[in-house]
């Protein structure tokens, strides 16, 4: 239950705890973190499309996670929601798809001092031969991208790149999830042509004292895999918080329900699903979650994820 309270000494209270939490918090734990939701199919505020995005706020750096799917979403969205992404120096592209990508040299040339430094996994440029030709947005992209002076940072491996702030880098295929999109094929340097699994699907994790936060795009690596691969990596921890896309809108009611009882396992306290997770499954998992109204919903633009407050949504319950 979120430390949150609208009214009177129990407000005071509850934020009181929260600083204390924070000034103990030991070396290495994330101390303050918010992520707001730019870019998703349904919008509070703003324009909702097939896509994600978030801007993430930690401990007083600021980071965008990938960048929606039409060009302009992210950009617009940012605006009417009175958010300044002019310095946010770093971008971080959870996997090659368009609707991830898609806002990343809009952002670049509205804010040419911003998102100079983007975060991929190994995999992410590698070439998707489909019959109509590159399948791979990134390949094109990464040519402006380095034009206009930008870096990226390719991870094969787990990596902690601020302090209790960790990338996953491409998460081990542990459980047979299939929460990518079948029938394209990638050219693996090692394997040839192959089917294309999203091999460099990643997602951020956050320590905090009150548990494990993952921010995912679409969570192709399955969202089980990658919770237990955080856990490996970082702490044996609950989850405090759980957010993003997890590519489970076509899920069967067994995949929900096997899913749904590992994640009660690992100790999920709240769940903000977005993107390609889906409306039902973000029910049913809550369902199995055993969760309320409060800490289990859909994520639409504006929706915000914080250590203080936990899910907070403004008319999309």
């Amino acid at each position: 239950m979120p430390l949150f309270y609208n009214t009177g000494m129990r407000w005071l209270a509850a934020v009181t705890l929260v600083s204390v939490l924070a000034a103990q918090a030991p070396p290495g734990r994330v101390r303050s973190l918010r992520i707001l939701v730019l870019s998703s199919m349904l919008a509070d505020d703003g324009v909702g499309e097939w896509g994600f995005a978030a801007l993430v706020e930690v401990d007083g750096r600021r980071l965008l996670f990938d960048t929606g799917n039409r060009p302009t979403t992210v950009l617009e969205n940012a605006r009417e929601l009175s958010v300044d992404l002019k310095n946010v120096p770093e971008v971080i592209l959870s996997h090659n798809h368009p609707d991830h990508t898609g806002g990343l040299l809009t952002l670049r040339r509205e804010y040419p001092e911003a998102l100079r430094r983007a975060h991929v996994g190994t995999g992410i440029f590698w070439s998707r031969p489909g019959s109509r030709g590159e399948q791979n947005p990134m390949i094109d992209i990464r040519k402006e991208y380095l034009v206009r002076g930008g870096v990226f940072v390719d991870h094969d491996r787990a990596v902690e790149i601020y302090p209790g702030v960790w990338l996953t880098g491409p998460v081990p295929r542990v459980h047979p999830e299939r929460n990518f999109p079948g029938g394209g094929r990638v050219e693996s340097p090692a394997a040839g042509l192959v089917e294309d699994t999203v091999p460099e699907d990643m997602s951020l994790v956050f320590d905090t004292e009150r548990g494990l936060v993952v921010l995912s795009g679409c969570g192709h690596a399955g969202m089980v895999n990658t919770l237990q691969f955080a856990r490996s990596k970082v702490r044996q921890a609950p989850f405090y918080g759980v957010v993003g896309g997890f590519h489970l809108f076509e899920a069967t009611d067994q995949q929900l329900d096997w899913t749904g009882a590992r994640l009660r396992e690992m100790g999920v306290q709240n769940f903000l699903g977005a993107h390609c997770t889906g409306i039902e499954p973000v029910y049913r998992l809550r369902e199995k979650l055993g969760l309320g109204r409060g800490s289990a919903l859909v994520g639409g633009v504006s929706a915000e994820f914080t250590l203080e407050s936990g899910i907070r949504v403004r008319r999309l319950r």
